[in-house]
C-alpha cells in the first residue's frame, strides 16, 4: 500500500519529533532492527478512528436494504441509511437526529422499515419517532421517562409490537411488551408485564399468534429464561397464553415462526446453543450434524438474530465455534450443514431477501462490509464498508487458536496475534511484550476478526493474546457458567496462565506482559494488579474497584448479575470485600492507567476513582483520564484516540522504550522504577 513511502515520511517526522525533545525512536533505514515497542506504524490512533463507522440492524424494504450506522466523527451519532441496486447508499436522516435505545442501557434495535415509513428511537428524548425518507420526523410516544426497542410491525392490527421500558416509576424501571398505534402520540397499551425483563418479540405472517422471551431476578437472559407464546381477542389483547419450558433452567432465545406457523427457538438445554422446534412443552432439536458448536448467543441487546428460516426445510445460520463465525445453510431433512463461500470471522448481521443476502460481515483481513451476496456466500455487491481507509494484508497478523492449562486443571482459550510490521525486524534474541485483552461481559467473546486496535498494537512490536477465560459465550453452556462464583478467581488465573503460558513458549517477554481491558475486562484487569504480580502494568477501561459498590449502584438489567458470577448479595458479603481490588491495596504495586466514561450508568465513575485516589495515596504509579460525555464504552473519535495514544504512552515510560511517533503526555502520579 503505502509501506515505503510511508515510511520516509514518517522518519522526517520522527526527525521532527527527536528536534523538539520528545521520546521517539530513530530510524536509519527499513533495515535496521528496533526494540519491541518502538516500531513506527502506519497504523495511527487517529487512523483507526478516522473515517470509521459501525454497521447493524439490517432491514429491507421495497428495494431498498436499511442500517443503523455509527459515526466517532460525529460524537459517535447513530444515523439511519439506505441502499438499492445500482445507486449509491444515502444516509436519510440528517443531523442531529441520534437512533439509540437505552432500553437496558445496551439498547438493540432501534429502527423497523415498513412500506416506506421508518420508525426509530430518538436517543436524546428516548421517544419513538415516524419518518418518511424525505420528510421530517414525527413522534408517535409522548415526552415522559420512556424507553423503546426491538419493535416489530403488526400488519393485522396496524400497530407496532414493543418492549417498553418505564422509568417513571418508584424502584426499579418496569419492562413491558406494549402496543402502539401507528398514528397519534400514545405510551403504548400493555399486552404482557409479567416478568423484571421482556425480549425478542415475533409475529406469525399472518399475525394471528406472537412468541416473546421473559427472565427474573437474578437471572440473565444467558442463565434462564421463559419462552411464551400467545394469540389475541378482538381487542387485539393476548389469549391463550402459553409456557413453553417452565423449570428447565436453560437459556431459550430468539423464537421465530416459520411460513405455516410452526414455532422455533434457540436453547442451550444441552450445553450448546441450537436450533428446537416447538410444540406445546416438547422441543426437537434440528441436528446440523456439526459438533460443539453455537448456533446463538448471549442477549446483551434485543432483537439479536441469529438464523433465518428460508422454507423447503432450509435455515440460514450463524455458526460459532471457537469464537470463529460464519454462515451455512442448515438442512432440516438431511441434518447437515453446508458453510457458504463467504469467508468470515464474525458476522454482525444478516437478511435473506428472495435469491439474496444482505451480510454485515468481518473477514480477518480487512475492515467489516456490509455486502450483498447470493445463497451460497458469493458477492454480488460491496455495499458499505466500516473504515474509509485500507490496510495492506502484511500489516494483518496471523492469529493462532490457542488453549492452555490454567487454575483447578481447567483448559482455557484465546487468540494469539504475534508482532507484525513489514518494514521493521526487532533485535536477535528480544521477545516481545505481550498484551493480554480482557473483553467485557464477562459473558463476551474474542473474535479474530479484523480488528484496528489490535493492529495498533501488533505493528508498534507488541503480541496480543485475546482472551477467551472461563465464562466466555462460544464454548458451551458448561465453560460459560465455570465462572460462576469464580469471578475474580478463574478469569484472572486464566490472564495469568496465558500470559505466563506463551512467554514459557518463548512468544512473549516474562518480564513485560500487560493486561488491558474494558468493563468486566476492566475488573479483571484490577483484580489481576492486586491478587497477582505477573503483569508488568495495566490499563483499566471503566473497570470496577469495589463490588459492593456495583452491587448497589448500577443499572436494572445488571444489578443481579453478581449474584451468579460472585453470590448473593448481602448473604455473601464476605466475597464482595474479599474479591474487591480496592479492599486489597497491599496487593498494587505494578503502574496502573485508567480510563472512565464520567455519565456511566453501568460502572458510575466513582469506581475509577476510588481506586485512583487509594493507589495514589499509596504511591503506586497511576494515571487517571476521564472523558465527559461519554457513557460505558468511548464513542466520540477525539475520546478513541486520547486512549490508544494515552496507552501506549504510558506503556512506553513504564517499560522504557521510544515511541516512533509523537504522543501527547499524560499525568502519571508516582515514580516509575526504571
Amino acid at each position: 500500500m503505502r509501506s515505503f513511502y510511508t515510511l520516509i515520511l514518517l522518519v522526517l517526522l520522527t526527525a521532527c519529533g527527536q528536534q523538539s525533545g520528545e521520546p521517539t525512536a530513530e530510524i536509519s533505514t527499513m533495515n535496521t532492527a528496533l526494540p519491541y515497542g518502538s516500531w513506527p506504524s502506519i497504523v495511527t490512533a487517529a487512523s483507526v478512528v478516522e473515517g470509521s463507522r459501525g454497521l447493524g440492524s439490517l432491514s429491507y424494504d421495497s428495494g431498498y436494504v436499511y442500517w443503523v450506522e455509527s459515526r466517532p466523527e460525529e460524537g459517535g451519532r447513530n444515523t439511519i441509511m439506505r441502499w438499492k441496486k445500482g445507486a449509491e447508499a444515502e444516509e436519510i436522516l440528517p443531523a442531529p437526529w441520534y437512533v439509540r435505545t437505552r432500553v437496558q442501557e445496551y439498547g438493540g434495535r432501534s429502527m423497523l422499515v415498513v412500506n416506506g415509513t421508518v420508525w426509530f428511537s430518538n436517543f436524546e428524548d428516548q421517544r419513538v419517532y415516524r419518518m418518511v425518507p424525505g420528510e421530517a420526523p414525527v413522534a408517535i410516544t409522548p415526552e415522559a421517562d420512556l424507553r423503546y426497542a426491538g419493535c416489530v410491525f403488526d400488519q393485522a392490527r396496524n400497530r407496532l409490537v414493543c418492549v417498553r421500558e418505564d422509568h417513571r416509576v418508584l424502584g426499579e424501571p418496569k419492562n413491558t411488551l406494549v402496543a402502539l398505534p401507528l398514528d397519534g402520540v400514545s405510551e403504548g397499551e400493555v399486552l404482557f408485564d409479567d416478568g423484571d425483563f421482556v425480549s425478542a418479540v415475533s409475529l406469525t405472517d399472518d399475525g394471528s399468534r406472537v412468541a416473546f422471551t421473559s427472565w427474573l431476578h437474578p437471572n440473565m437472559p444467558w442463565d434462564n429464561t421463559s419462552l411464551w407464546s400467545a394469540g389475541f381477542d378482538d381487542e387485539g389483547q393476548f389469549t391463550d397464553l402459553s409456557l413453553h419450558n417452565e423449570g428447565n433452567a436453560e437459556s431459550v432465545i430468539n423464537p421465530q415462526w416459520s411460513g405455516d406457523n410452526q414455532l422455533y427457538a434457540i436453547s442451550d438445554r444441552d450445553n450448546w446453543w441450537k436450533i428446537y422446534q416447538v410444540n406445546g412443552r416438547q422441543f426437537t432439536a434440528v441436528n446440523s450434524g456439526l459438533e460443539d458448536v453455537e448456533i446463538g448467543g448471549p442477549d446483551w441487546v434485543i432483537g439479536q438474530n441469529y438464523y433465518h428460516l428460508l422454507g423447503d426445510e432450509k435455515i440460514l445460520v450463524q455458526v460459532m465455534k471457537a469464537g470463529v463465525e460464519h454462515l451455512a445453510i442448515l438442512d432440516i431433512a438431511s441434518q447437515s450443514t453446508e458453510a457458504l463461500a463467504l469467508a468470515s470471522a464474525s458476522i454482525a448481521d444478516v437478511l435473506s431477501v428472495e435469491n439474496r443476502l444482505f451480510v454485515i460481515n468481518a473477514a480477518t483481513d480487512k475492515a467489516t462490509e456490509l455486502l450483498e451476496t447470493d445463497m451460497k456466500g458469493n458477492v454480488l455487491s460491496l455495499i458499505r464498508t466500516a473504515s474509509d481507509s485500507t490496510l495492506d494484508p502484511s500489516w494483518v497478523p496471523k492469529y493462532q487458536l490457542v488453549s492452555f492449562p490454567t487454575g483447578g486443571g481447567a483448559t482455557a482459550h484465546g487468540i494469539y496475534l504475534p508482532p507484525t510490521n513489514p518494514d521493521a525486524t526487532a533485535p536477535k534474541g528480544e521477545t516481545p511484550p505481550l498484551i493480554v485483552s480482557v473483553h467485557g461481559g464477562p459473558t463476551g467473546l474474542a473474535s479474530p476478526g479484523f480488528n484496528p486496535k489490535h493492529i495498533y498494537w501488533t505493528s508498534r512490536g507488541f503480541a496480543v493474546l485475546d482472551l477467551n477465560y472461563r465464562g466466555s459465550t462460544g464454548f458451551g453452556r458448561q465453560y460459560r457458567r465455570s465462572l460462576y462464583g469464580q469471578w475474580g478467581v478463574a478469569d484472572v488465573e486464566d490472564a495469568v496462565s496465558g500470559a505466563t503460558w506463551l512467554a514459557e513458549q518463548g512468544l512473549a517477554d516474562p518480564k513485560r506482559l500487560l493486561i488491558r481491558g474494558g468493563s468486566a475486562g476492566g475488573y479483571t484487569t484490577l483484580a489481576a494488579h492486586a491478587f497477582h504480580s505477573a503483569f508488568a502494568a495495566g490499563a483499566s477501561y471503566y473497570g470496577i474497584s469495589d463490588l459492593e459498590a456495583l452491587a448497589t449502584d448500577t443499572h436494572k438489567f445488571e444489578s443481579r448479575y453478581l449474584d451468579q458470577v460472585i453470590g448473593p448479595y448481602p448473604e455473601r458479603k464476605d466475597l464482595y470485600q474479599s474479591r474487591s481490588p480496592i479492599n486489597h491495596l497491599e496487593g498494587f504495586s505494578a503502574p496502573l492507567l485508567l480510563l472512565q466514561g464520567l455519565d456511566d450508568p453501568v460502572v458510575p465513575p466513582n469506581q475509577s476513582e476510588m481506586i485512583f485516589e487509594a493507589l495514589k495515596a499509596k504511591g503506586v504509579p497511576t494515571a487517571y483520564l476521564a472523558f465527559e460525555g461519554e457513557s460505558h464504552g468511548f464513542r466520540k473519535a477525539e475520546n478513541q484516540i486520547r486512549s490508544l495514544e494515552g496507552e501506549l504512552y504510558f506503556y512506553s515510560q513504564v517499560l522504557g522504550f521510544k515511541t516512533a511517533e509523537e504522543l501527547p503526555k499524560i499525568t502519571i502520579e508516582g515514580s516509575i522504577e526504571p
